[in-house]
Parts: C-alpha cells; sequence; structure tokens
C-alpha cells in the first residue's frame, strides 16, 4: 500500500546495457577511502608503533639499581634482571617479581626511590 514500484533507468553518461566506469567517476570513489587510510596511518598507527619501539628499547635496557614503576602503580629498586622478569625491591626486605612488559617507566639509578 504504501510501496512505490522503481524503474532502473538509464543515465545519459552511461549505458544501459551494464556499462562500464570512467576512470573519474573510480578516482572519486577510491580517493577518499585512500585519503582516510592515509591519514588514519600518520595520526594513529605511526605514533603507536613509535611509543611501542621505545618501550621495548627501554626494557631492554633495565638493569640493577635503577627505579622502576610497574603499570600497578608500584615503584621500587630494581635488585635483580632476568630474561623476562625483574625483582623489585618496594620496601626495605621486601621484594616482588614482576614481568618485564609490565613495567611502564624505568628511571636511571641516581633518582630518588619511594623506599630510599
Amino acid at each position: 500500500m504504501f510501496e512505490s514500484p522503481a524503474f532502473a533507468q538509464a543515465t545519459n553518461g552511461g549505458t544501459a546495457a551494464g556499462g562500464g566506469m570512467n576512470m573519474a567517476a573510480f578516482i572519486n570513489m577510491v580517493f577518499p577511502l585512500v585519503l582516510i587510510f592515509v591519514i588514519f596511518y600518520v595520526l594513529m598507527i605511526r605514533p603507536q608503533q613509535k611509543r611501542m619501539k621505545q618501550h621495548q628499547e627501554m626494557l631492554g635496557g633495565v638493569k640493577p639499581r635503577d627505579i622502576a614503576v610497574t603499570t600497578g602503580g608500584l615503584i621500587g629498586k630494581v635488585t635483580k634482571v632476568d630474561e623476562n622478569e625483574v625483582e623489585l625491591e618496594v620496601a626495605q626486605g621486601v621484594r616482588v617479581r614482576v614481568v618485564k612488559s609490565m613495567l611502564s617507566d624505568v628511571r636511571p639509578h641516581g633518582a630518588k626511590a619511594a623506599n630510599d
């Protein structure tokens, strides 16, 4: 009752028998998608890759006597470094083992620790 029949019509620029798309129309459809991807890459993907690289370098350079901050907020002095784990002294005589990738910041050993 509320529907009206739709009839296919040929446009003036194309042919009625399944004509192809011209190059200008193709560029007008693809260019915005490419532009969006380039903007997305420059604003989001590239900075994230740089942050990941800096974080990996920081984790590779952690050594004993450095001050480390975990993602959970613990601050302590690094006492032992293994391949995948770090041992932190968070208070006098209290040591905690932490997975290396869970460190959010590493400060040089000249900085003041929370437990000193």
